[in-house]
């Protein structure tokens, strides 16, 4: 009997948001970066007094379990809706829209915004990846069925520098590339029950992402060449954004930490003030700095690229904040599994 490995806050999410076909192999890349290659980039540092407000918006579906969420082409958030399986979008006024996903019980997870003017979506129950266009037009496509006919962990999705969709298939233990019409490639992590969490397009043209039971980071160039490294603390990271300085930043859930990765793979962790805050996502700001979820903590924090915290308390108690995105506007969105809403962080620097 095969067995799910889940990560401790895919599980933590599921409980509280629910109540082999693959295509041909990919000729080799001879331009692909490797995942030490660097781009000119330099990090804006701001030393100012960040202050944020907090505005927090009513899903209409009743448990709609709200779990990922990504800025669309249109100038509205997007979002997931593992309870009811739904993706919603939300306008920045708040106006939420919903739509259903045709397969029943889908479990909608991972939501990206795709090279195509749609938004790119997982299903977790189903092993399914799904497209949504701005009319709310759904596309799916199977990626396979175990033999059990249990879930494969499709726990991440992101776009790529290539024109493809990238993702995660945790229990699988591989990286699945999806083309804009449904052709699917797999590679397998070399570490032997690594399970694939979230994964991130980083600055220099490669896709990183975590392995939270091997506790390493790993990247993969468009050509399926992999690099890992070990992280310091154990059975710790969770997702993983790239940030304004080159390197790659990501979330220690066991450890209370966040971490920072360069392209050459040296790490360094910074404990978040808050005592067992339980860090869930992380996303580059419109400041120059990382903002990350804090699902047990009720938080939003906000680190800067030199390791600075600052930590900014959800209104509604115990809302669970779990993903967190950069709107078009300009403000931090993010879900809030517990108490049903998609919340909206707006920033002032004195």
């Amino acid at each position: 009997m095969r067995h799910i490995h889940l990560p401790l806050l895919a599980l933590v999410g599921l409980l509280l948001l629910s109540g082999c076909g693959s295509g041909m192999n990919l000729p080799a890349i001879s331009t692909a970066p490797s995942c030490s290659s660097a781009p000119s980039r330099e990090a804006n540092s701001h030393a100012q007094t960040v202050h944020a407000k907090i505005s927090e918006f009513a899903i209409p579906a009743l448990k709609s379990g709200p779990r990922d969420i990504a800025a669309g082409p249109d100038g509205a958030l997007w979002f997931t809706q593992y309870g009811s399986n739904q993706i919603g979008r939300i306008t920045a006024n708040g106006s939420i829209t919903e739509y259903t996903v045709p397969t029943l019980d889908s479990g909608p997870a991972a939501i990206t915004a795709g090279p195509d003017d749609a938004l790119w979506f997982t299903e977790l129950q189903v092993n399914k990846i799904g497209r949504i266009t701005a009319n709310g037009t759904i596309t799916e496509f199977a990626v396979h069925t175990s033999e059990e006919g249990i879930p494969i962990g499709l726990l991440g999705i992101t776009a790529g520098p290539d024109g493809a969709l990238w993702f995660t298939v945790h229990s699988d233990n591989k990286i699945g590339r999806i083309t804009a019409n449904g052709s699917i490639t797999e590679y397998t992590v070399p570490t032997l029950g690594g399970y694939p969490n979230k994964i991130t397009a980083a600055p220099n043209g490669t896709l990183w992402f975590t392995e939270g039971n091997s506790n390493k980071i790993g990247c993969i160039t468009t050509s399926g060449a992999f690099t890992e490294f070990p992280v310091p603390s154990a059975l710790s990271p969770e997702r993983i954004a790239s940030g304004p300085d080159n390197a790659l930043w990501f979330t220690e859930d066991i450890s209370n930490q966040i971490g920072r990765v360069t392209l050459s793979g040296a790490i360094t962790e910074y404990p978040i003030p808050t005592h067992d805050s339980g860090p869930a996502d992380i996303v580059a700001g419109p400041d120059g700095a990382l903002w990350f979820t804090e699902l047990s903590g009720n938080k939003i924090g906000r680190i800067t690229p030199d390791g600075g915290i600052t930590e900014y308390t959800v209104p509604t108690p115990k809302s669970g904040p779990f993903a967190i995105a950069v709107g078009p506007d300009g403000a931090l969105w993010f879900t809030e599994g517990h108490a049903n809403k998609i919340a909206r962080l707006t920033l002032t620097q004195g």
